[in-house]
């Protein structure tokens, strides 16, 4: 097992740096959620609603892409995230998951593999559809990583009224996922072999993730939306039970107790817990060389605080400061394009992405 860092309150500090400047390359977005760098000039992109398009960032030009499935846009749910695949230079697939109804009428989660080819995806197949049924699309998670064997990591939230199934191993509530490109089960998924659990699952005990990456060497940070307080961010293992709800450092929104215990035997500790609760939305490592002061740290987009999150860690503490809250601006995801330049997504309906530029 990894090291664990048991930091229980982060603390906060205003950047030490000068002010950077911010370009905004496209406005007007419609409640978009999620997007990647096809080239350093072009961009595809989510929109909630069920959108998928491609943009370049130098003459503003937007194509809309054909044939995206149907999703549920309500509550927190629409067309989520978009991934490329790691191969995608060579066989253009890209990965999106999404909130849609089941064979019952129920909203849930779901994961979906196609290829883009002349502004149109084809060979759609949906890999993944998450067991765990809600009336409306709450808590959904909807994060995508590649783990470097190929398999796919999918954060499945707790379904905010089914937060209790969230410790049961017989439904994706508060799971993350781990699945082959395919939708098949890898041979090695650490309950593959355990009665009555779901073999998809990777590790359980989670609320709402909202970050998943997986750095260079291997790891898997994640962190996820707490209710008032105890928002997280861990260091995933295969198995393990990260505690909610029955271990969580945060309250109900009512003010009520959710749990009266913040450790328990066989539950994980965070690494760190924002309580308050800044509402994490994306997180990237940032190892580009275009702003040294960063190099090697994580960057947390928020909702609540309205500001990147710069983390690390050294001799098992970590140090934040708070970046470009000068945007006052729901930040809603976070990445570095091919060069190493850092783009901001806000949130919801007339969003914008803007370019971070360095301080001269």
């Amino acid at each position: 097992m990894k090291t664990k860092l048991f930091i229980l309150v982060a603390m906060f500090s205003a950047s030490s740096y000068a002010e950077y400047k911010f370009e905004t390359v496209l406005s007007n977005l419609d409640d978009a959620w999620s997007f990647e760098f096809l080239t350093e000039d072009t961009v595809i992109y989510t929109e909630m609603p069920g959108k998928l398009k491609i943009a370049s960032l130098s003459d503003k030009s937007i194509i809309d892409i054909s044939n995206v499935p149907k999703v549920q846009y309500a509550g927190q749910g629409g067309l989520s995230e978009i991934v490329l695949d790691p191969d995608y230079k060579s066989n253009n697939k890209i990965y999106l998951s999404y909130s849609a109804k089941d064979d019952n009428n129920k909203s849930t989660l779901f994961l979906l593999s196609a290829e883009l080819n002349d502004n149109k995806l084809i060979n759609n197949k949906v890999i993944f559809q998450a067991k765990a049924p809600r009336r409306s699309p709450a808590h959904l998670g909807a994060k995508i990583a590649f783990l470097d064997d190929g398999t796919i990591l999918l954060a499945s939230g707790d379904g905010f009224d089914h937060r209790e199934e969230a410790q049961d191993l017989d439904n994706h509530f508060g799971k993350i996922i781990r699945i082959n490109k395919d939708g098949s089960i890898p041979s090695d998924n650490p309950f593959i072999n355990t009665k009555d659990a779901l073999p998809e699952i990777y590790s359980y005990g989670h609320r709402n993730m909202q970050g998943l990456i997986v750095t260079k060497s291997g790891d898997i940070y994640e962190h996820e939306h707490g209710p008032r307080g105890g928002d997280e961010m861990n260091l995933i293992e295969p198995s393990l039970n990260y505690g909610w709800p029955a271990i969580t450092y945060g309250i109900d929104y009512s003010g009520a107790v959710i749990s009266p215990f913040t450790e328990k035997d066989g539950m994980e500790q965070p690494l760190l817990h924002w309580t308050p609760s800044i509402a994490p939305s994306d997180m990237i490592l940032y190892e580009g060389d275009i702003y040294p002061e960063l190099k090697n740290s994580f960057l947390v987009t928020a909702l609540v605080s309205k500001d990147v999150k710069k983390v690390t860690f050294n001799n098992g503490k970590d140090t934040q400061e708070s970046l470009f809250s000068e945007l006052n601006s729901r930040l809603r995801n976070i990445q570095s394009s091919p060069s190493g330049i850092i783009y901001l997504l806000t949130d919801g309906p007339n969003g914008q992405l803007i370019k971070v530029l360095p301080k001269e």
